[in-house]
Formats: C-alpha cells, structure tokens, sequence
C-alpha cells in the first residue's frame, strides 16, 4: 500500500509540474506573440546602427555611452512591443480570419482584452520614460513612430485605405533616428538617409508579404494592394521602390567604397530578381523570392553599416 501511495504521489506530481511547464510556455508564447519578436528584432538592428553611427561620425566612445545604448536598445523594444501589443489588441476582430494570426492570445482568450490592452499602454510609457534619460529627442522621435503605427496605420488606414503601407512605413523608419538621436539629437545627412533607407525598403518587404497572403487579406476585408488592384500592379509597384533604393547609400559615401559596393550590389541584386516576376508565372514564388531577399538585405546592409565603422588597431 505505502508503495503504491508513493508511486501515485509521484505520479500527481509529475503532472502537476508537467501542467505548470506548459503553463508557463504558454505564458511565454503568448508575450512572444503580442510583443511581435520578429519586428522587435530588427527594428533593435536598425537602432542600434543607428546608434553606432552617431558615436562614428561624433568621435563619442563606446565605452563611455555603452548606458545610453542600454537605455536606448531597451526603450525603442518596449515602445515597439507597446505598439505591437495595441495593434493586437484592436485587431482581435479580424485577427482569426487569417491563418498566421489566429493563434494569437487576443484570439485564442488565454490573456483578457483588458490584460493585453494594459501590457500594450504599461509597456509604451516603459519605453517613453527610458527614452527620456538618453534624450529628448530620441523620446519624441520615438512617440511619432508608436502614434504612426497605432493611430495612423493601426486605427485609421490599415482598413480603408491601400495606401496603409505607405503610412505605416514612416514609424518603421524610426528606430534608426532613435538610436541616432540618442548621441547626436541635431540633424544630419546620416540619419535622414537611414531615414528614407528604411521607408523605402519597407513597400517592398511587405507588398510581397501582402502577395503571399492575399486571400487571408480579402477575406478579412483588409484592402492589402493585390486585394484591390491585383498581382501585375502590386509587382510594378515592388519593382519601382526597389529602383528607388539604388541612389540611396550613395548619401552615405562618407562609409566608403567596401559599403557602397555591397549595398549597390544588394539592390542591383533585388532589382533583377524584381525584374524578373514580369516574366514568371508563379507570382507566388517570385513574391516569396523578393520577401526572404529583404530580409536578408535588411541584415546584410545595417551590418555592413556597422562593420565598417570599427576603427581597425593597424
């Protein structure tokens, strides 16, 4: 008897522990799913470019600004994850009419409303107030961004308009000023060339993500530009951003010919492979071509940005 209470005691235990681990990766799960990892991350990565080529084109040391970039890196992902979470929050109407967002914790109830409404909120003013201890113009960069993405885009156009790209590619164009203005709160060619870097590759990125995912789109009555006006308008448009990056790291010549050769080289890269989906039939797996190819551009030119900012000791 005492072994088999023991084996049973043993038993409920396991599964108590078993039921408290998949509760807390749920937990887990759930947040990643709010705060958006995806977009935190790279936007940490143009941020903190930004950041270093504020201390590169200033001559500041990185050793004695390595707290600011702390409270920089850490405030742009807590304004980031509160817009994100907000954009959850006002999307849980039309979030389980698409497959990639049905599972989110606004869909699914394992968060209330409420919960998710005072993460979003609790987690916009974390950030704001870390922002202020760098500058404040970093902080107000930063409020323009979050305003675009929750008011501007979220709240207004993203439903109505097919312009919503447009619009929201403004606040993801800020994390670089916000790394920049953290060091350097005066304006300066370097930042508004991150600037427009960045809103221009925005359309591309996620024109082809809208391609992909179009049916998903028209089903939730989100008026995405190849829901209106179909695959050959959505391709020229792509092409015509992506020819619009060519002249831009050419503002930035004070980084060097290794930069300006890989980054032209990125975009004449991009260009031809936008080309070709005039030519192709299987817009769906040109689309998908030009979606991992920004991705890959995103990296590859912020860390070349960076790269070439180290001061070599020969």
């Amino acid at each position: 008897m005492d072994n088999a209470e023991t084996t049973s005691s043993q038993i409920m235990g396991d599964a108590n522990v078993s039921t408290g681990l998949k509760s807390e990766t749920t937990i887990i799960s759930d947040v990643k799913a709010l705060i958006k990892v995806g977009i935190v991350n790279s936007n940490l990565i143009t941020a903190f470019t930004g950041f270093l080529l504020a201390l590169h084109f200033t001559d500041a040391a990185f050793r004695e600004n390595w707290q600011i970039l702390l409270l920089t890196l850490s405030g742009t992902a807590f304004v980031i994850a509160g817009g994100c979470i907000l954009n959850n929050w006002y999307d849980a109407d039309i979030d389980p009419l698409m497959t990639r967002t049905k599972t989110r914790p606004t869909v699914t109830g394992t968060l209330s409303m409420q919960t998710i409404l005072v993460l979003g909120l609790s987690s916009t003013a974390i950030g704001f107030l870390l922002l202020v201890f760098t500058t404040i113009e970093a902080a107000l960069i930063a409020m323009f961004g979050w305003f675009v993405y929750v008011i501007l885009y979220t709240m207004w156009t993203k439903r109505r308009y097919t312009l919503n790209t447009i619009v929201g590619s403004f606040s993801g164009a800020v994390p670089p000023l916000i790394g920049w203005a953290a060091i350097e709160p005066s304006i300066h060619i370097v930042p508004v060339a991150l600037f427009l870097l960045m809103f221009v590759w925005q359309t591309p990125h996620f024109l082809a993500l809208a391609m992909k995912k179009t049916e998903e789109y028209r089903y939730a009555g989100v008026p995405m530009l190849p829901v209106v006006y179909g695959f050959e308008f959505t391709k020229r448009q792509i092409v015509i951003y992506i020819a619009c990056l060519l002249p831009l790291p050419f503002l930035l010549f004070s980084l060097g010919p290794i930069f300006l050769c890989v980054a032209s080289l990125l975009n004449i890269g991009w260009l031809v492979i936008g080309l070709r989906g005039f030519l192709t039939k299987d817009d769906m797996g040109w689309a998908n071509k030009i979606f991992v190819y920004s991705l890959n551009y995103l990296v590859i030119m912020f860390l070349t940005m960076a790269i070439v900012t180290i001061e070599l000791p020969f």
